[in-house]
């Protein structure tokens, strides 16, 4: 089969890989028919994050079992099915606890041995634990795919980040972060209920996307200047809940200055420029909470499926380009360039 295999900083390519196949009795091979370039994806392409030459990569996918192993009992050949962006047992405390990204038989699509999704089929560990069916009637509803799409990493993390932050009806929230996951997190917050959401972001086609899923107000400066917009906003206050979708230091520092005493900071993005930003001593003093991390996709999936199949939430615009499997290295440039927010994948 083909697959997108990483051999260097800017070095993607489609290859012939083995077959995916059923190695456990918990395994289900899944023939993918949407796929997606994560901004996380960006930094192994730009050499910031470390990978093995020939590495598989890519962790957002739907698609339809191929097979099953012989103790899958939750789905069958033939279901359409969504993965979520870590496979996981489904059985152990964390798991129980809504934590899947920290169960311990559980791991990251593209990891040294395993598949990625960006390639024709993947194989599923821990089928039972990992996928949600999706109804039968979705198979050919490509926009419906799209935004149910989004579900396996971005709308998920969005709404991790709203979690984290303690959204609420009647809150006022700013979004740092102008990605998909930003945006999603601005979807998220409206979901929520809340009643102003500020999004930080200066490229016009993706605040644009921000207005559209609730943005109340749009702050394109950066640093100190966006501080000042964002307090200028909230009489001076700040806002009750952050969410930070970036992970630079800039992007954290911004998030806890322009947070309100007694907010919250929802972090989720991967962070890729130390820590420097976190500032402990103001947050002591003004009462500020910081929490969030890797999104536990496969919680969330289930509430947020269910709006997006009742016409109550669409994240499918974050895709703003469509390519084939075999131009994927063309969706990674488009991404690095900033000439396309989030790149969809058709095998």
């Amino acid at each position: 089969m083909r697959a997108t295999v990483i051999h260097a900083p800017f070095d993607i390519r489609i290859e012939e890989v083995p077959d995916a196949a059923v190695r456990n009795p918990t395994d289900a091979v899944v023939r993918v028919v949407q796929a997606c370039v994560c901004g996380s994806d960006l930094w192994a392409y730009r050499g910031v994050a470390a990978r093995q030459p020939g590495q598989r990569i890519g962790h957002e996918f739907l698609g339809v079992v191929e097979e099953t192993g012989a103790e899958v009992s939750s789905v069958r050949r033939g279901d359409l099915v969504v993965a979520p962006f870590v496979w996981s047992d489904g059985t152990c405390d964390f798991c129980v606890e809504g934590l899947h990204t920290s169960c311990p038989h559980g791991g990251f699509w593209g990891e040294p041995g395993s598949d990625g999704g960006q390639g024709e089929a993947v194989r599923v560990p821990y089928a039972d634990g990992t996928l949600v069916r999706l109804p039968a009637e979705a198979a050919g509803d490509d926009p419906l795919l799209t935004a149910i799409l989004a579900l396996s990493d971005v709308m998920s993390t969005g709404h991790h980040a709203a979690l984290a932050a303690g959204v609420r009806p009647g809150a006022t929230v700013a979004v740092v972060g102008d990605g998909a996951v930003g945006l999603c997190g601005v979807l998220a917050a409206r979901r929520l209920g809340a009643e102003q959401i500020i999004a930080l972001g200066r490229h016009t086609a993706r605040t644009d996307i921000a207005r559209r899923f609730g943005a109340t107000d749009v702050v394109a400066e950066r640093g100190e200047a966006a501080v000042a917009a964002v307090r200028e906003l909230t009489k001076g206050q700040g806002a009750h809940a952050v969410l930070e979708a970036v992970g630079t230091e800039e992007s954290m520092r911004t998030a806890i200055s322009v947070a309100r005493d007694g907010g919250a900071v929802g972090y989720v993005g991967v962070p890729h420029g130390g820590s420097a930003g976190v500032d402990i001593r103001q947050m002591f003093g003004r009462n500020v909470r910081l929490g969030g991390g890797v999104a536990p996709a496969r919680a969330y999936i289930p509430e947020l499926l269910a709006d997006v199949l009742a016409g109550r939430i669409d994240p499918s615009p974050v895709f703003d380009r469509t390519v084939t499997l075999d131009r994927v290295p063309d969706g990674y440039r488009a991404m690095d360039e900033r000439t396309a927010l989030k790149v969809r994948i058709r095998p």
